[in-house]
């Protein structure tokens, strides 16, 4: 094999980290949020919310670490009868400084919003709908269903059980491309958000 193709191999090796989880299934090690009252760890997944009372308001469990570009996968299980369900995974985002809330992109899950790309407090909007029917062929209610979570510089990418649902492209230059990770359950109804097996790949 000639030198500039080993050359070309071994960057694109070193370019491209090596996926790793983001949180061991056991401790909240790496993370940081309500873990007295809202979040705890049951059958190695972030659990947040409660099914007999009322989540009071949004809580996000989020990582220390900030990340760039990146493919994120993780699985999780929305469980709730008390009217909407609704949490979500927010990435490229921000603690809002003495507040619960977290601002940034969220790759939405709940009622109506399944597959969904909402800017959490910043716009306030959704910023791509999926096609609502076709969301609910693939999603597995109650159950465990796959996430994935792409970001290349202004290009955002989501999958739910292998259905892409997001195909978006930031115009606003002045949206950063970087930021925490973080799990939310919504607040106002009676809910759980389970969260497991998260696994991250940086990108270039």
């Amino acid at each position: 094999m000639k030198l500039p193709l080993l050359l070309a191999l071994a960057f694109t090796t070193l370019a491209h980290a090596a996926p790793v989880p983001l949180a061991d299934g056991k401790t909240f090690d790496g993370w940081e949020g309500d873990t007295a009252k809202t979040w705890r760890i049951a059958d190695g997944a972030f659990v947040g919310g409660s099914l007999t009372e009322k989540v009071p308001h949004n809580e996000f469990l989020a990582t220390k670490k900030e990340f760039g570009n990146f493919e994120l996968r993780l699985k999780f299980k929305l469980l709730g009868s008390d009217g909407q369900i609704n949490a979500g995974v927010q990435f490229r985002s921000q603690r809002v400084p003495n507040h619960f809330e977290v601002s940034g992109y969220q790759a939405d899950l709940g009622t109506g919003y399944w597959g969904a790309l909402y800017d959490e407090s910043r716009r306030n909007k959704v910023l791509v709908a999926p096609d609502k029917d076709a969301v609910l062929k693939v999603l597995k209610m109650g159950e465990w269903n796959d996430y994935v979570i792409r970001c290349e510089g202004p290009r955002i990418q989501l999958w739910i059980n292998g259905l892409k649902t997001v195909d978006y492209t930031e115009a606003d230059a002045k949206i950063p491309q970087k930021g925490i990770v973080a799990v939310q359950i919504h607040g106002g109804g009676k809910a759980e958000a389970h969260y497991r097996d998260l696994v991250i790949e940086e990108l270039p």
